[in-house]
């Protein structure tokens, strides 16, 4: 292809996508349907997956690490950012239950049967 063929420089092909993505991206906004978020109270931190591993059997696994640590809180598992330790929020299963750190024994009364006045962290009211 010759230069007196060439309509449009390369310059001028990226900076015309450059401008449709922030076009697009200005009117999304300004049409309301780009959402933002300024409870993060409920916010997903991540999606888990449990692996059940049997005696054994190996497992492999990515050998970086998450950049999230688990941390027991109120008798709940919860879950918080390495770089944060602040921003942590309690694991939950598929009916928002919450999951705890250890198994409650079944003579000991405060872990069996929770107070009911007491308010679990991450726990919503329906």
């Amino acid at each position: 292809m010759s230069d007196n063929e060439r309509r449009f420089t390369a310059k001028a092909l990226i900076f015309t996508g450059i401008a449709a993505i922030a076009g697009t991206v200005i009117v999304l906004e300004a049409a309301g349907k780009i959402e933002h978020s300024e409870n993060k109270d409920f916010a997903p931190i991540g999606e888990f997956t449990a692996v059940h591993v049997n005696p054994g059997e190996t497992f492999r696994m990515s050998r970086k690490s998450s950049e999230l640590h688990a941390v027991c809180e109120n008798g709940y598992l919860a879950i918080a950012a390495d770089v944060d330790p602040s921003f942590r929020g309690i694991l939950v299963d598929y009916k928002n239950r919450g999951v705890r750190c250890t198994r409650p024994s079944p003579t000991d009364r405060d872990l069996a049967t929770p107070d009911p006045r007491q308010a679990v962290p991450g726990e919503q009211d329906e």
